[in-house]
């Protein structure tokens, strides 16, 4: 596989990542979830806290082979590294845009959650990139080891003021809560207030998630037959998952934290997923249950934010029922599924409609060549 080559696979498991995120940011109810579709409630994990670091990882390799390409098209270094820092605040702001969607009231503004999905991307993205750029494998390799045990020692050694002793167990008395309300007090998830599953301090360790992806994507790249590169990937996935099993031990698995441990496990399992998928795309040419997940693969930006958007315009506009005002989304729920399916499989159905609504969105795009990019 060269560097120009389209990685059909590739397109599949973002495709099947970006799917599932609006699966589930989108049930019916919150009160009626199938656990799987939940996160877990601290330490441990559930195939849905497996996404976001999936996605951090995609998003490395996709900046790896786009740098390859435009250091092949004649770009100098201070062009990319310009370029790089760019597209890292345009994501950014695409996520504090989304916050505040639709405006109004003010206190969207006044008090704003500055950490979020998109955010931790772009930065993530751009602190990826211009830590890799013209940096040899080996040294990307010490940096992310470098930061991972420096989390971890951080995280278990230093303690918080006021505390008697450093802990991983109590969401806002951990070291990365109390930076959180350091230096984004009054700006953090509604949900908790106290402390953010994307702040500062837990960006570091996402870093690696994306460093991570980068070197994958320079192993993709490499001369050698498909097959023997495929191998080579599933066998550092079952090393780095085995890994992250046994560092659970000691650092758990957590992905509010995002633990030295859930980073290293979550991308053996993303470097797994992508090897089978492309040993079944690329190798035995079994594609045609792709082609869905490719629609949402190549515009997971557009995806992201216009079914953010939806979702919240859904649940801000109101209906007269029998009951009074109610949202048009619970509107929808209890009159289209609610009505003839138990609370858990009409919230399920829900989400499920609301992907393939997404979908065929992302096929009109698609037929028109409408692509958001940044």
């Amino acid at each position: 596989m060269k560097v120009q080559d389209r990685w059909v696979a590739l397109d599949a498991v973002r495709g099947l990542t970006v799917a599932s995120m609006l699966l589930v940011n989108n049930p019916g109810t919150w009160s009626a979830i199938y656990p799987p579709l939940e996160h877990a409630l601290w330490h441990g994990w559930t195939p849905t806290d497996l996404i976001f670091p999936f996605f951090l990882f995609i998003v490395g390799i996709t900046t790896e082979l786009s740098l390859d390409r435009r250091a092949a098209a004649g770009a100098g270094d201070r062009v990319i590294r310009l370029q790089v820092l760019r597209r890292g605040a345009l994501i950014v702001l695409c996520g504090l845009v989304l916050t505040t969607f639709p405006f109004f009231p003010l206190t969207r503004f006044t008090e704003i959650r500055i950490p979020g999905v998109l955010q931790r991307i772009g930065v993530c993205y751009a602190i990826g990139a211009l830590v890799a750029w013209r940096r040899s494998n080996r040294t990307v390799a010490l940096i992310g080891v470098v930061l991972l045990l420096g989390y971890w020692a951080a995280m278990t050694l230093i303690p918080v003021p006021g505390q008697a002793a450093p802990t991983l167990d109590i969401p806002d008395q951990t070291l990365a809560a109390y930076v959180d309300r350091l230096l984004l007090d009054g700006h953090l998830w509604s949900a908790s207030k106290t402390w953010d599953p994307e702040g500062p301090l837990s960006t570091i360790p996402a870093v690696v998630t994306s460093l991570l992806g980068i070197l994958t994507g320079r192993w993709m790249s490499r001369p050698n037959p498909l097959p023997d590169k495929l191998n080579g990937l599933f066998a550092s996935g079952v090393g780095l998952t085995a890994a992250g099993l046994a560092w659970n031990w000691v650092f758990p698995i957590n992905k509010n934290l995002w633990t030295s441990s859930y980073v290293v496990f979550s991308a053996g399992v993303a470097m797994l997923v992508l090897a089978t998928a492309s040993w079944l795309i690329e190798i035995r040419r079994v594609r045609g249950w792709t082609r869905p997940l490719v629609t949402y693969g190549q515009n997971p930006l557009a995806a992201f934010l216009g079914s953010g958007a939806m979702a919240r315009t859904l649940g801000l506009l109101q209906v007269h029922g029998t009951a009074g005002s109610v949202s048009v989304k619970e509107a929808i729920f209890e009159r289209g599924f609610a009505s003839w399916l138990a609370p858990i499989d009409a919230s399920l159905l829900f989400a499920v409609s609301f992907v393939l609504v997404w979908y065929l969105i992302l096929l009109v795009f698609e037929r028109r060549g409408w692509i958001l990019k940044i």
